[in-house]
């Protein structure tokens, strides 16, 4: 009996250790689940809060950049002065590189426009030579200030065939200056390092005809060519001053063309060829014009009156139309009669694209 009492205490004994290791073991299962967990919910919770963190601050960086948009201001453009616009009709223009020679688009041209005979037809005639070429060397400064990157070339403008009211003996109802008178005006682009340009008016005259008669001052390299389509009135008619002329695409590339020839047989650097314009119809045709290596063209803004006239003549009828490089005139009396200012050129410069012509009138 002894010995089974005794059997049966250490029977007990290894039933409670069993149970003890059993607990341990389950305790510690649970402990390490339950560690586990803890893990996984620190994970989750760093990840959550990652997350809100990356998404905070996105979304602060969205509404700081949304606030930052709304609060600059657009940009306001006068006409003629938008970039964008002046892209989407095709600016800058492809056309061919410059030869050796040329004067754009590395340099600006300012010129003084008129003739000697008239003190109403334009700065070039209006004042005395030395005043003139005084007051030129002036306004080329201040455009040299306004636009230190781009240096300015001086010129004179000679209107060397004058529309007029009355037909002539010819009917033609133009005249040709004197070669006198061309030669003179020459010799003082030369005393102010200056070119000079060739300006036509042809009244009842065809271009065809007339062109060909300067081919002896032309033939230099530093004189250049105008033509203006105000004064073009074969096809109506009518008499210079009564109403508005033309040149189509045809008779400009008749003339392009022309200078084209002289620059290759007399070995010449290329021709600046300007075009007046103010009007739609004062040129047609446009995309129809042929560039040449040899001529480099400038449709040339020719409209006179208040300053949102003239960047309105400008827009719609040079950077609507691209053809090659621009041109602005300036009249010191026309544009001011009405107590508007003279545009600056820092004015001008904001037009795009930039004119590379300047003329005073």
């Amino acid at each position: 009996m002894k010995h089974l009492c005794k059997a049966f205490i250490l029977l007990l004994l290894a039933f409670a250790a069993l149970s003890v290791v059993a607990c341990k073991d389950t305790k510690s299962v649970e402990l390490q689940a339950k560690a586990k967990k803890e893990s996984e919910l620190k994970a989750a919770s760093a990840v959550f809060a990652a997350t809100t963190t990356a998404a905070r601050n996105a979304a602060v960086f969205a509404a700081q950049t949304s606030a930052a948009h709304k609060a600059a201001p657009k940009i306001k453009y006068n006409a003629g002065e938008n970039p964008d616009y002046a892209k989407q009709c095709g600016w800058p223009v492809s056309c061919p590189t410059p030869l050796t020679g040329s004067i754009l688009p590395s340099k600006r041209i300012v010129a003084y426009y008129g003739n000697p005979l008239s003190k109403k037809m334009g700065a070039l005639g209006e004042f005395p030579k030395d005043d003139m070429l005084h007051r030129l060397k002036s306004e080329v400064a201040k455009w040299q200030v306004a636009d230190p990157a781009t240096p300015v070339q001086p010129a004179l403008h000679l209107i060397a065939v004058v529309a007029q009211g009355a037909p002539g003996k010819d009917g033609k109802y133009r005249m040709i200056m004197p070669d006198k008178v061309v030669n003179q005006v020459y010799g003082w682009a030369k005393e102010a390092g200056a070119v000079m340009f060739i300006d036509i008016q042809t009244g009842h005259d065809d271009i065809r005809s007339v062109l060909p008669r300067f081919e002896w001052i032309l033939k230099n390299p530093d004189v250049h060519l105008g033509i203006d389509p105000e004064f073009n009135l074969i096809k109506s008619g009518k008499k210079p001053g009564k109403k508005i002329g033309t040149y189509d695409a045809a008779d400009i590339n008749y003339a392009s063309g022309y200078l084209k020839e002289l620059v290759k047989k007399y070995n010449l650097p290329p021709k600046v060829f300007t075009v007046h314009r103010f009007t739609r119809n004062g040129v047609t045709n446009s995309k129809n014009i042929v560039l040449h290596p040899e001529v480099q063209i400038v449709m040339h803004m020719d409209g006179w009156g208040a300053p949102w006239l003239k960047r309105d003549s400008y827009k719609d009828y040079v950077v609507a139309e691209p053809v090659q490089y621009t041109g602005f005139k300036l009249f010191y009396h026309n544009d001011t009669k009405k107590g508007d200012p003279l545009l600056t050129p820092q004015e001008v410069l904001k037009l795009n694209p930039k004119p590379l012509y300047i003329q005073y009138q």
